[in-house]
């Protein structure tokens, strides 16, 4: 049977990335897939390797039951916010609180178990919808990412800020929060960071970088995690680090070797990258545990 597996190479990863993140043409993303795997048939087989399954979303279940789990809305930017809020059932004592943002994705089933993931940590976590300006998270997700272009950048680092004082106010929360975003949410983490007198801990997963000129506001602690395969992201590295240097900024930079943008998401079989995601989310624990008690 390992034979007839289709094999999916550099070249076809890099494709799927460019319209994700860049073109956004699924018409042109096949032809250039077509052309790569040889046939339309290859092509067809291999595509849904490159994008995530959210039939395989969950590694915590949704009614776990040593979590309480609810959907919630709060007052946002403009209008309101929703979002999805996990806490550890029976918690003594205050917790710290964490903020999780989503790929241009929006807030689907897999950023939903990543938030129950984080309770079981032993905080209480939000997985706010971004997208709740334009009315929610829709279940196409080529339709989501076309969303992600109409968002106004502003607005969405105010939902964050927003987000943030919801969560520090909650019964239970010991009024620190971190945030860790993913792909799109980790360039939100960045520029928030610019941002946010508030926030404590920032982990950006192969975010997009803020303006140098932006780095002297940041007061948060940051953990950035990078793809060694993730050029595009990655190009904008050296000067980041330069500015933080510059402004001794309390950071870490993790660059995971051989792997791929978006390597912490398990429901993409192609990207996924085991190793990276243990690793990457053991050193964010650990971060969040010692600045958010």
């Amino acid at each position: 049977m390992s034979m007839d597996k289709p094999i999916v190479t550099q070249a076809m990863i890099n494709a799927y990335d460019e319209y994700t993140h860049l073109t956004l043409d699924r018409r042109g993303f096949m032809e250039k897939l077509t052309k790569l795997a040889g046939s339309a048939g290859a092509a067809a087989a291999i595509a849904p390797l490159l994008a995530a399954n959210k039939a395989s979303a969950e590694i915590v279940a949704a009614d776990d039951s040593r979590l309480e789990t609810k959907d919630v809305t709060y007052p946002g930017k403009g209008g309101e916010m929703k979002g999805y809020l996990v806490r550890p059932k029976g918690a003594g004592g205050k917790l710290g609180a964490v903020i999780i943002i989503h790929e241009n994705r929006g807030l689907n089933p897999h950023i939903r178990d990543v938030a129950r993931r984080m309770a079981l940590e032993g905080f209480i976590t939000l997985a706010p919808d971004f997208l709740s300006p334009l009315g929610g998270t829709p279940e196409d997700e080529d339709k989501a990412r076309d969303m992600f272009t109409k968002l106004d950048a502003e607005q969405t680092v105010a939902n964050a800020e927003a987000s943030l004082t919801y969560l520090s106010k909650l019964d239970g929360s010991n009024g620190k929060v971190g945030a860790i975003g993913f792909c799109w949410g980790g360039g939100v983490i960045n520029r928030f960071a610019t941002k946010s007198p508030e926030l404590k801990a920032g982990v950006a997963y192969y975010g997009a970088q803020p303006a140098a000129a932006d780095v002297p506001d940041i007061k948060a602690a940051l953990l950035l995690h990078y793809a060694g395969l993730d050029e595009r992201i990655n190009a904008g590295i050296p000067a980041y680090r330069e500015a933080l240097e510059k402004d001794k900024k309390t950071f870490e930079i993790f660059v995971y070797d051989g792997a791929n943008h978006a390597f912490n998401n398990d429901t993409s079989a192609a990207r996924y990258d085991k190793k990276a995601a243990d690793l990457a989310w053991s050193r964010t624990v650990a971060f969040l545990k010692k600045y958010l008690a």
